[in-house]
């Protein structure tokens, strides 16, 4: 764990963003997209045997196998059940709510001309989820349900296969629960089938480019969206065009921002860094704190902590490139979170209410000393899949907007406002030298 002060950051930050170029994955992931886009399934199959536990012949997972998974969940563990029914609940709450924010209009800008806005959901949204170590079922209902909820027509899914050739249960018993919460029926019998949701068992960069061009077995989609490793992001990153994606997601991050009035325990504040670190070696827990006596609290407070933990590997990897920047000036704090642009921000200050209207760059803030940053990753409603690596000075976390389309319309009638529309417009084309143009907007001149 490293501490700065705070005129030392602009140093600091300028050599930690350096990107380096990983031409290496490049090169792998633009071969499995060429394979991909010629051979279809069996490319995806090749790539399976290669990376993934298992090779199914069949790649669509029947929705018989998914009720399955998620009865076998409900008998061995009804606690977990319970709670991804829970948050199920509040993300689709949540999601119905943000799709409330976005309606068809029209305005008449003047007499004759009438603008306006609809809202469309794209036909086919896909969903992918990683399986690894810590498969993580609760991004599945994160990603699936404002999907339905954005009124796809059909909502793909697909995780890697393991041994079975089946994905994780758990991710499948979450993927029967997201779509419930949404109001999708999934019957565990021979008559499973269900024309707005189909589930596959395949992973990684081929699972990105079979959803980016279709193939015998896999619907094309017009968006992709959900978390991966790095061969999944540069597989986005590549098709991105080709076909719509969320955004490019890398390491997760949290910065938490104290002062010197602050209630919160150095010990709480070790606490939500450990639980952002635990997630990846590259996981990046951050802190601005008034005075080195705190910042070395904490960095007791990890350490301690650091002895009992399971994951403490992971975490304590995370925590070598860990930061606490020693600041005791609010307007010099405000400055650097908004340069860091932190996925998760959580604002653990006195009038924490005055701080906010100045934080501009963020993927989710979480405000007070109740509101840590697990909630928002499980149970309150908000959405987790977030932007990451300083991706939030430009885009927000993933949402129903993600799945809609604001398309505008225009719809004309004789009138004084049409004419002067229509003669700016002859008089423009001219001027940029499209005769076309202005010949287009002369036939239709009232005479």
């Amino acid at each position: 764990m490293k501490i700065i002060y705070d005129n030392d950051f602009d140093s600091y930050w300028k050599n930690e963003t350096k990107q380096a170029e990983d031409k290496k994955t490049e090169k792998t992931v633009k071969k499995i997209i060429t394979e991909v886009r010629a051979k279809g399934d069996a490319a995806v199959r090749k790539f399976a045997s290669k990376f993934d536990k298992s090779s199914p012949e069949r790649l669509e997972v029947s929705l018989i196998e998914v009720k399955r998974a998620y009865d076998e969940l409900r008998a061995s563990d009804p606690a977990l059940t319970e709670a991804l029914e829970f948050a199920a609940n509040n993300i689709f709450r949540f999601s119905q709510k943000q799709k409330e924010q976005f309606a068809d209009f029209e305005y008449e800008m003047d007499t004759g001309l009438i603008t306006g806005q609809r809202v469309i959901p794209v036909e086919r949204a896909a969903i992918y989820v990683p399986g690894g170590r810590f498969p993580l079922f609760s991004s599945v209902l994160m990603c699936v349900i404002p999907a339905f909820c954005a009124g796809a027509d059909e909502v793909l899914f697909s995780s890697p296969p393991a041994a079975n050739g089946l994905p994780d249960i758990k991710i499948l018993a979450a993927a029967a629960i997201a779509a419930k919460a949404a109001g999708i029926t999934i019957a565990g019998n021979e008559n499973a089938h269900n024309n707005r949701f189909k589930v596959f068992a395949v992973g990684g960069a081929q699972a990105i480019a079979a959803f980016a061009f279709g193939t015998e077995s896999i619907p094309r989609a017009d968006v992709i969206a959900g978390p991966g490793n790095k061969y999944v992001a540069a597989a986005k990153r590549l098709l991105y065009g080709q076909v719509g994606i969320d955004f490019i997601a890398g390491p997760s991050d949290v910065l938490v921002i104290t002062d010197n009035t602050s209630i919160q325990s150095a010990d709480i504040i070790a606490a939500d860094m450990i639980a952002q670190a635990e997630h990846d070696p590259d996981a990046r827990a951050r802190a601005i704190v008034p005075d080195k006596e705190f910042a070395d609290k904490i960095i007791t407070a990890i350490e301690k902590r650091l002895t009992t933990l399971p994951t403490a590997k992971t975490a304590g990897a995370s925590l070598e490139n860990g930061l606490i920047i020693v600041c005791n000036n609010r307007e010099e704090s405000i400055r650097i979170a908004n340069k860091i642009a932190p996925e998760h921000l959580e604002l653990q200050t006195a009038d924490a209410d005055t701080w906010i209207p100045q934080l501009k760059n963020y993927g989710s803030l979480f405000t007070g000393s109740l509101s840590a940053e697990v909630l928002g990753d499980y149970s309150a409603g908000i959405n987790h899949t977030l932007p990451t690596s300083g991706s939030a000075r430009f885009t927000g976390g993933l949402a129903v907007r993600h799945f809609l389309k604001t398309v505008t319309t225009l719809r004309c009638a004789q009138g004084e406002g049409f004419e002067k529309a229509r003669n700016a417009a002859e008089v423009l084309a001219r001027a940029e030298g499209l005769e076309g143009h202005a010949q287009s907007a002369v036939l239709r001149e009232n005479k």
